[in-house]
């Protein structure tokens, strides 16, 4: 029987000390015996995810975890969603992520218009899709306020964005698009505005006390990349489970399989049990499995402590605890824990700081500093490093 391996990529969820904890951090304040028990039998260190110059974020953090470097291979987060939903591209075509955001008084009030539900999102887009019929522009329904915009304009490109979420509470004029076609990006985002504003959609929000979604939010422009397919590069025959189009695009770059999970919702409500028996079940027939959990990132975005030490300890129990017992089955196996980049919930927004990593299975022997927690003090402790994030998926998988 082949060696079988399992990632956990539970997004956000490194952290940094808060007073309200004891200034531990909300890894060291959540129960996770099985997290814990993988690094104390295994090994324990920290990874740079985001290389100099890129944006802290899940598509670059997350590229580089799966064994690909940004610096190579990535060219913004939108395509990467566009490749999820299999929407079909010209070559001229730029790929914008286009969040349905709640902006007050000229604050970023919330950067998911009060987690729209996907059917409302719908219906909105629908109407901007034939209010810019004939302009070269087209809007793709995703999940919930994460939606797309393609654009028919290669110069288009040529634009500097802010992803909404780093700006929360903020004040947006000094974060607007910039750059040659900075212009044209905030015509049409400027030109949404009324649109939004007279749809029935919101006007039903209003009535019943949530959020509008006032605007759109363009960023993480690009064009699809192109990158060599895992099973080529490491001989391993791998398959995803995520809510997120981001992790699911990504998924499909890579040729991996998609594997759906009813209940899977990307946000803090997601079922976590079903996630952990899928991913539990999937070893049976694939090499690699990797399961991405987006709760902790909702939750660090949120300022909501309490709400990312509840996921964190959901999937320890619900998502690694099954996934462990089923790999005890297999004769040779190992498991690998990553979280993309810290979401601290006091700042609530991503950080670029190196997040903890720990893994176990057959001929990863713990390391000299003994742990017996899955924490970022206890990474960092462990004097084991990798700068490159994308050499960390060479050494998981080395036979």
């Amino acid at each position: 029987m082949s060696m079988k391996f399992a990632i956990i990529l539970p997004d956000g969820a490194a952290d940094e000390p808060l007073p309200a904890l004891g200034d531990r951090t909300v890894l060291e304040a959540a129960h996770t015996p099985n997290m814990d028990a993988v690094a104390e039998m295994g090994r324990i260190g920290t990874v740079r995810t985001v290389p100099d110059g890129f944006t802290p974020g899940s598509d670059v953090a997350t590229m580089s975890l799966l064994g690909y470097d940004p610096r190579t291979h990535y060219t913004g987060r939108a395509p990467i969603e566009a490749v999820a939903q299999g929407i079909s591209l010209h070559p001229d075509d730029i790929v914008f992520r286009c969040n349905l955001v709640n902006i007050t008084d000229g604050e970023m009030a919330d950067f998911t218009a009060g987690h729209i539900r996907t059917e409302q999102a719908d219906a909105i887009l629908a109407a901007l899709n034939n209010a810019y019929a004939g302009d070269e522009i087209r809007f793709q329904t995703g999940v919930s306020y994460r939606n797309l915009m393609i654009l028919r304009e290669p110069g288009a490109m040529d634009v500097s964005c802010m992803p909404p979420h780093d700006i929360p509470g903020e004040r947006i004029e000094a974060y607007l698009p910039k750059g040659k076609a900075a212009r044209r990006v905030r015509e049409i985002m400027d030109r949404a505005r009324p649109i939004l504003a007279a749809h029935p959609v919101n006007h039903a929000r209003r009535q019943s006390g949530e959020p509008a979604a006032t605007d759109i939010w363009l960023w993480g422009q690009g064009v699809v990349p192109i990158m060599p397919r895992f099973r080529q590069r490491f001989g391993v025959r791998g398959a995803v489970i995520a809510a997120v189009d981001l992790i699911r695009g990504l998924g499909k770059l890579l040729g991996w399989s998609l594997i759906d999970v009813p209940g899977a919702t990307g946000y803090i409500d997601t079922d976590y049990a079903a996630k952990g028996r899928a991913a539990a079940a999937a070893l049976d027939e694939y090499d690699l499995v990797a399961v991405h959990v987006e709760a902790p990132d909702e939750a660090g975005h949120m300022g909501n402590a309490d709400a990312k030490i509840e996921a964190l300890e959901k999937i320890d129990a619900l998502v690694a605890e099954p996934i462990l017992e089923k790999l005890h089955g297999f004769g040779e196996w190992r498991l690998l824990i990553a979280p993309d980049h810290p979401t601290p919930v006091a700042r609530r927004t991503h950080t670029d700081t190196p997040p903890p990593f720990c893994m176990a299975g057959i001929g990863l022997v713990a390391g000299a500093v003994r742990v017996d927690r899955f924490c970022e003090r206890a990474a960092v402790g462990s004097g084991f490093h990798f700068e490159a994030g994308h050499e960390l998926m060479e050494y998981f998988l080395r036979r």
